[in-house]
Order: C-alpha cells, then structure tokens, then sequence
C-alpha cells in the first residue's frame, strides 16, 4: 500500500531472514570488528585487481548467506545487487557463475536501502519468495574511480570520508518468526542538488537529502521521531552528521530518539586516520548486517529507521567539474 507521495507499507511479513557481512582489514580493526561474519586481512582477496577484489567480497558475501541459511541456491528467485563502480562491475564479477536471475541496481552509497526496498516489493507483492539484496565498495577502487589513484600519495582533506572496503547480503523473504526484522516501510527518496562539487565533501552535500526522506517518512506515515528507538543515517560522516543537525534545529525540531549514523560508527577515528569518517555502499550495509541486525534481534532495539544516502556522482561529472545530486531512502525495520 502506498502511503503519502513517497512511502510504501508493507502488507505481509516481510522479513530479513538472514544475512551475512564480510569487510576489510581496516574495518576489521574497528570498533565493530566483533560484530563482522569475516574480515579479510588481504585487500587484494586473492584477485589481481581491486575491481576484481570488491566483486569477489560480493561474492563471498552472498555464497555464504545461501549457505548459512541452508537454501538451494535454485530456490533463490532473484538477487538485487549495486556498487560504486561504472557499470556495476563488482556486482557483475560477483554474480557471473551463482546462475541466479539479477536486477543491477544504482543508488551510491544508498544502495542497501534501495535494494531492500526494492526486494521487500518483490516479495510482499507475491512476485518471487526469496530474493539477496546485496552491495559492496572498496576504498581502493572507489579512490580510483572517483578521486585520486592511491599511488599519487594525495593529501586527504578534513572533509574526506573513508570508503568501507566490505559487503553484505540480506536474504528477504515472508516469514512469521518473531526474531526476524520486519521490513514495514521503505520510503523513496527523491533527487536533490544543492551546487556542491567537491568529491571530498560529500556528507556536506548528502545531509539535506537524509532531513528531506526522515521528514517525507515521517509526513506519509504518521510518525514521529518518538516511535522509532533509533533512527540512523547511512554515511553522512561527522560533516554531514553536523549539518543534519542543524537543519532539523532550524525548523525547530527537536528528537527524542537516537539519531546515529553508520559512517560515525564504523571506524575509530583517534585511532584509524579515517578522516570525517566512513562512506561506500558497504558503510550502512555492514553496520546494519553485522551490528544493528543482532541488536534487533536480541530486541535490544525493536523499532529502527534507517537512512542510507547517496552521492550520485560519476567519474564523467567530477571531471566535468558539475555539481553532485544526491537522494536518500529509508527501511523502518521493526520486530513483530
């Protein structure tokens, strides 16, 4: 059922079933490094490209979650997969051999919540039954495509974010249980521009697009800041962390719950060197799949909104020196 001009509800359970979340060695060094299925120590993982090296941690990340939950990987109807890369080259490499039927998808950074949204449609609608939303980002390739090949030493700005090196893979299908998350709502974002052009300042440019979903979200459902025991934000970073909150401050808005964000979240900044913290397809991803996902279901939190944004920038348009558009969209999982 559609809600308002943007959301949509979900009218059968809709679930998360399982998942599982591979990173980095950097990431594995963090403060969620416990919370992790696998962490990579070789950045390469064995490949001879970092291309090749993201698709293959795509790969790992969706093999391991048909195992894990004991499927037939014929059973699997669709997977619904996007990354950073031009034409979605990691998730090409990732899912070339599985013989599953594949939708690409491209959202930037937003990708986890667009591809969930998009599978939770599939399933409530009775389209298919089981259905892996997955994404992935690795900070080599991305430095690559968007800003400066590591070999040139560049200096990072204050500004920079660190692009997670990690993927994840959710399976969505119905289910009753009621130590699954439930996928409620999933509330489309729209595109937004505000002149930004910097690569390096992409929280500055993502954080209007995160208040602009948080507030259509809450306007087509009813809700407030007070239902929900966190909202968090995908990878605004502490620029665009900082940004958010002046903006709900000037519509005099004040929140009771938790306001989090994934890119805050993921690295140790006194200890990592990561800048204004982290970015990528795998930021939110991860932080959901490996961390925000075991506290749902030990029902330490029973209501989050999650807010993955996007930069939509492409190698094309930074080299043109144009501006960054930039959306946001949001999951509200809750446990039912």
């Amino acid at each position: 059922m559609k809600l308002g001009r943007s959301t949509y509800r979900f009218e059968s359970n809709v679930a998360i079933s399982d998942c599982f979340t591979v990173v980095g060695k950097k990431e594995g060094q963090g403060p969620l490094s416990i919370y992790f299925d696998m962490v990579i120590e070789d950045e390469y993982a064995g490949q001879k490209s970092w291309e090749l090296a993201e698709g293959k941690l795509l790969n790992i990340a969706i093999t391991k979650l048909v195992q894990r939950v004991g499927e037939n990987p014929d059973n699997i109807d669709l997977i619904l997969s996007g990354d950073l890369l031009n034409q979605l080259s990691s998730s090409h490499f990732a899912v070339r051999d599985l013989d599953i039927p594949f939708v690409g998808i491209y959202g930037a950074c937003s990708t986890f919540a667009l591809s969930i949204g998009l599978a939770s449609i599939f399933v409530d609608g009775g389209f298919a039954k089981n259905v892996i939303a997955a994404t992935s980002s690795h900070f080599c390739s991305a430095e690559k495509q968007f800003r400066y090949p590591l070999e040139l030493g560049t200096q990072r700005p204050p500004t920079s974010q660190w692009t997670v090196t990690g993927a994840a893979a959710f399976l969505i299908r119905q289910e009753d249980s009621l130590h699954s998350p439930k996928i409620t709502h999933f509330t489309v974002g729209r595109i937004l521009d505000f002149g930004i052009k910097d690569p390096n300042n992409m929280g500055a440019a993502m954080a209007p697009a995160a208040f602009d979903t948080i507030m259509r979200h809450f306007s087509d459902t009813k809700r407030s800041f007070e239902y929900y025991d966190m909202i968090i934000t995908g990878d605004l970073g502490y620029v665009g962390r900082k940004l958010l909150d002046e903006l709900f401050k000037k519509e005099g808005i004040r929140f009771s719950s938790e306001l989090f964000d994934c890119g805050i979240l993921m690295f140790d900044p006194k200890t990592q060197n990561t800048g204004a913290g982290a970015s990528g397809c795998a930021a939110s991803a991860c932080v959901f799949g490996g961390y925000l996902y075991k506290l749902l279901r030990e029902q330490t939190f029973e209501r989050i909104l999650i807010v993955p944004t996007g930069a939509l920038m492409s190698q094309s348009t930074v080299q043109l020196g144009e501006s960054i558009p930039v959306i946001a969209h949001a999951l509200a999982i809750e446990m039912l």
